[in-house]
Formats: structure tokens, sequence, C-alpha cells
């Protein structure tokens, strides 16, 4: 692979992989794959399910403890989004690049890529793991599956991890978690004529939500981080609601799916049980009615917390907008990585204030700023360095 590779070309292509979260990851994959091995790495695919599969590219001697570089491969989807040129086909306006995932975070898999093939990974004398993730978009599935079903596989790992999420080249060292729950309110259908034969669950489901925001409102009642975290408090989000079938049924069904996001340091299934609790009341209600109200916990991606000063910190303030680390306000894949003994930084080119909107993009400097980073970065970690 030719050392001076264009990464804006090379974000070109990764962003005509339309790798939406409910699609397939494998072509990106075998694709940031076969350019790291290229450059010398040990590659292994960690498949989830098909067309789902995690990439782990090792450079340099094993066991070593220098560096994971890590990021997701998915991106979120666009359907419904007023984009002013096809998101899947990147375009350059105003020295900025546009397309879904040039921010978040395809821009990083291609500095580090790019940046890897200007690096003599031969003279590394600690290890370099590229950890490429699916499916974060979506709750951080791919890493979760990756700690719990391949620990001892890809063990040991470096213990410092820097995650390229878009933070315009500020040092994160923490952010909260994200827990998704869906309450299920369940009524009795009936003709629209005779809803006293029928119990609306859509109605039950508006008992739920005065409850929900009563509850969110205790919860801002208790902040932390506050000079760190833009809502340094457990915040909820009332994200879908879908129920009924047809305007002349009684609802039987109504379905509410709720973003919670626990600070560092406070136990998510604590804040479940605390809306399970709140609910009794309404529960109670519908089942005496003849209806019921059920709550599921889906799923969770737990809050980073690293501690100050990390040697990876130090390296990266040089570069970085501002010298002191701050919070992100978002979940990552690195309160996963921590369950593997790793300590993350988030640390990324682009912005999150575009992300998931439409015309996402980044700017062309930050995408060359960031290989330049990259470089010294692992320079200084894993070569400079003489090992552990």
């Amino acid at each position: 692979m030719p050392s001076k590779e264009s990464v804006v070309d090379l974000l070109g292509e990764l962003v005509g992989y339309p790798t939406v979260s409910n699609r397939p990851v494998d072509a990106i994959a075998a694709a940031l794959a076969q350019r790291a091995e290229d450059t010398g790495a040990r590659i292994t695919k960690y498949e989830t399910e098909p067309g789902k599969a995690n990439v782990v590219a090792r450079f340099g001697p094993p066991g070593t403890d220098g560096l994971v570089l890590s990021g997701h491969m998915d991106v979120v989807p666009t359907e419904g989004q007023n984009w002013s040129s096809d998101p899947f086909k990147m375009v350059e306006r105003d020295n900025a690049l546009y397309g879904r995932g040039t921010a978040d975070m395809k821009g990083f898999l291609a500095a580090v890529s790019v940046a890897i093939a200007q690096i003599p990974t031969k003279q590394l004398k600690r290890e370099l793991v590229l950890i490429w993730t699916h499916d974060e978009e979506v709750g951080c599935h791919g890493s979760r599956v990756l700690a719990e079903r391949w620990a001892d596989d890809i063990s040991p790992l470096p213990s410092l991890a820097w995650i390229g999420e878009p933070t315009d080249m500020k040092i994160c060292r923490m952010h909260p978690g994200h827990t998704t729950i869906e309450v299920l309110c369940t009524g009795r259908p009936a003709h629209s004529s005779r809803p006293s034969l029928g119990l609306n669950a859509i109605h039950l489901a508006q008992r739920v939500l005065a409850v929900l925001e009563g509850v969110a409102a205790d919860w801002k009642k208790t902040t932390r981080f506050a000079e760190h975290l833009p809502s340094p408090f457990t915040v909820m989000n009332v994200g879908t609601i879908q129920g009924g079938s047809a305007i002349n049924i009684v609802p039987d069904s109504c379905s509410i799916h709720i973003g919670i996001r626990p600070l560092p340091g406070e136990d998510a299934q604590q804040r479940v049980d605390s809306i399970r609790s709140a609910l009794e009341p309404v529960k109670a209600h519908a089942r005496h009615l003849g209806g019921d109200i059920d709550i599921r916990h889906i799923q969770t991606a737990p809050a980073l917390l690293t501690q100050p000063d990390t040697e990876l910190e130090q390296l990266l303030r040089p570069h970085a907008c501002q010298p002191q680390p701050t919070g992100a306000p978002f979940a990552t894949d690195g309160g996963n990585l921590t369950s593997l003994g790793i300590s993350s930084l988030i640390f990324g080119p682009g912005s999150i204030d575009v992300a998931h909107r439409p015309d996402e993009y980044i700017a062309i400097k930050d995408l060359h700023q960031c290989v330049e980073t990259v470089r010294s970065v692992v320079h200084a970690r894993c070569i400079l360095s003489q090992g552990a």
C-alpha cells in the first residue's frame, strides 16, 4: 500500500459502505482488515452473527502493553433526513467532506489506516492493536460481545485505548452509559364504537409517560461532574412510542422505548429498578382493569471513568484544542473495554453536534491533523518506548 495514500480518498471509500446498524458490516470489515494486514498486522475477525464481525489487528511484540486504537464501523440511518446529496457518496464543499459517517466515525478509521501505512511497524517495541467494532450505534453490541465471549482469546491487550469518536479534538476521560428500557402496555381490543368493552393501551401509556416525567425531574436534582458534562445528571429520553393498529379499534398494545444515561459510578440496574418501582401503581391499575404493564431491560452500555493524567492523556495533550480533559455526553465502546482491563480516552476529529444529522461533515484539515496525531502518539508510545 502506498505510504502517501490520500486520507480523503480512503474516507470516501469507507463512506461508500452503507453500514447502517441493521445491515452487514462484513465488506468494510474485510477492507479494513486487508489494509491492516498489508501493513504487517496479525488479523482476527470475531463474528458475532452472520454479516457482523469485530476486527482485531495486532502489530508488534505481543503482551508488551502498547496502545489500542478503537472505532466503530457502523453508522446511523439516513431515512427521513433531508440531505443535500447522497449520504453514501462523499462530496467536498467549502473545505469539508460531507457524508454519513464522515465525523461519526469513519474519519478516524481512515486517519488511522493511512497513518499506520506511514509508520515503520517492524520497529514497534510495544504492541499496537486496532479494534474495529460493529453495532456501536445500537448499544455498543459488538464490543460487549467481544468482551463477554472472547476476552480470554484476545488477552493480553494493552492497558490504554484511544477511541476516536468525534470530540472536536477535546480529550474526554468520562462519559455516561446508555440503557434501553421497553415499557409494554397491554390493554383489551374492542370496536371503537363500544370503547367500554375494551381497555385502551395508549391511555395506559399516557399514565406511564406522566410517571416517567416525574422520575426524570427527580433525577435532575442530583448532579455530578458538572464541570465536565453538559447534563450532569441521569438523562432520560422517551425515544419511541408505537401503539394501535386501526382508527376503529381500541388499541390493545402500546410500546414505549426509553433511553437513560446513568453517570459514571451509578448502577444502571438501580435506575431501571427505580422506574419499575415508580410504575407499580400504574401496573396495579392496569391489572385491576384486566390489562398489564411490563418493563423490560433491553441493553446497557456501561459508563466510562478513566483516571486523570494517564500516559495516553499526556501524549494527546499537545494535539488537543484544550489541555485539560473533560467528559463526552454520549456513550462509547470504552465502557465495555473497561471490562477487558483497558483505560480509555475519547478523542477524535469532527463534532458530535453534526453526527446523526443530515449533511454530516468533517473538516479536511481536522482529518489531516488526526493522521499526524496518530503517527505522533503511536511513535511515542510504541516505538520510542523500551517496553513494559
